[in-house]
């Protein structure tokens, strides 16, 4: 039997970028199905947020992701551009957001194609890996889009030209993530139960083999 199970991301979330290498080998090995959740960031979300964050959070954040990056011997970078427009003086984040939400636009008519995964990995790998700057420029998310076995031409023109529809599907993840148990991400939600954070992500494999998963047969 196959078994389903939610991920709640963001992609200006260092964490739910490094939790992709390790959904891919589950999805890899065990009979599994991952439904993917778009969420905006936090800090889009929450207005004033980073004022009102304990300022040691975001160098904690910097050296933490950087080890598990180092320990995991994943490629990481800051993005260039930050996903989101933020003035870097006052923390301020910018009401518009022209970068995170046509990517996120895009991530959201992928799980509607039924590549959500595929596409999320891809599309993270370019915006965090340090690989490529201006990752929201020219054709990078477009060759994502085309390497997860989608029409990247045609997801990004979705992504444009049903944008308040798009919206609409990310609010409403936004709205059945607090309800399944947690208001972070990465997020993975197996049978109502929450599992928050790229480090329980062997936490969510066991439960999901005392409910029978199973190896992927080949």
């Amino acid at each position: 039997m196959t078994l389903v199970f939610d991920f709640y991301f963001s992609f200006r979330s260092p964490y739910s970028y490094l939790a992709t290498p390790q959904i891919e080998t589950l999805l890899a090995k065990h009979d599994a199905i991952c439904r993917v959740k778009i969420v905006r960031p936090i800090a889009v979300r929450i207005p004033g947020f980073f004022q009102k964050v304990n300022p040691l959070w975001p160098p904690y954040l910097a050296r933490d992701t950087y080890r598990i990056a180092q320990m995991m011997d994943i490629p990481y970078r800051w993005p260039r551009p930050d996903p989101i427009v933020q003035n870097p003086s006052t923390r301020e984040v910018a009401a518009d957001q022209p970068y995170i939400m046509p990517v996120s636009r895009m991530g959201a008519a992928a799980e509607e194609a039924g590549k959500g995964f595929a596409f999320v990995r891809r599309a993270a790998h370019a915006i965090w890996s340090g690989e490529v700057d201006d990752w929201h420029l020219g054709d990078h998310l477009k060759l994502a889009a085309d390497a997860s076995g989608l029409d990247g031409a045609a997801i990004t023109a979705t992504a444009s030209t049903e944008a308040e529809r798009l919206d609409a599907v990310i609010l409403a993840n936004e709205d059945a993530q607090p309800k399944a148990g947690h208001w972070g991400v990465p997020l993975f939600v197996f049978e109502d139960e929450p599992f928050f954070g790229q480090d329980r992500i062997d936490h969510l494999i066991w439960a999901m083999k005392q409910r029978g998963l199973q190896p992927r047969q080949g």
